[in-house]
């Protein structure tokens, strides 16, 4: 099973022994995960972690139309804890993030 957390981390260049960031991620990862509880997507009742030992499967379960959950998380929690410096890049992702909410939206409402 695959750690949410660890799995973002990875993402963004964190290795999974380097700890000292792990609260602000979390905070971060629970952010997002209650925007996609607005979205429709996951458990009615919303989601959180609090450690490296969620897993994917706990939020998504074995819906494989959502995911894109992953890769959505990993943009918006760039963006919150890493933002680049350039705003093209900034603007490129912030249009995928966009895609990503009209496709999970989707996913959601089905």
């Amino acid at each position: 099973m695959e750690s949410i957390l660890v799995s973002i981390k990875k993402l963004l260049g964190i290795t999974e022994d380097y700890t000292h960031f792990d609260m602000d991620i979390i905070m971060h990862i629970n952010s997002v995960f209650s925007v996609l509880t607005q979205l429709g997507v996951g458990p009615a009742d919303g989601f959180a972690i609090q450690d490296e030992k969620a897993v994917w499967s706990e939020f998504m379960g074995d819906d494989q139309k959502i995911e894109l959950v992953k890769s959505y998380m990993y943009l918006k929690v760039r963006l919150l804890f890493d933002p680049p410096l350039s705003s093209a890049v900034i603007e490129s992702i912030n249009r995928m993030i966009s895609e990503y909410e009209w496709r999970l939206n989707l996913a959601g409402e089905s």
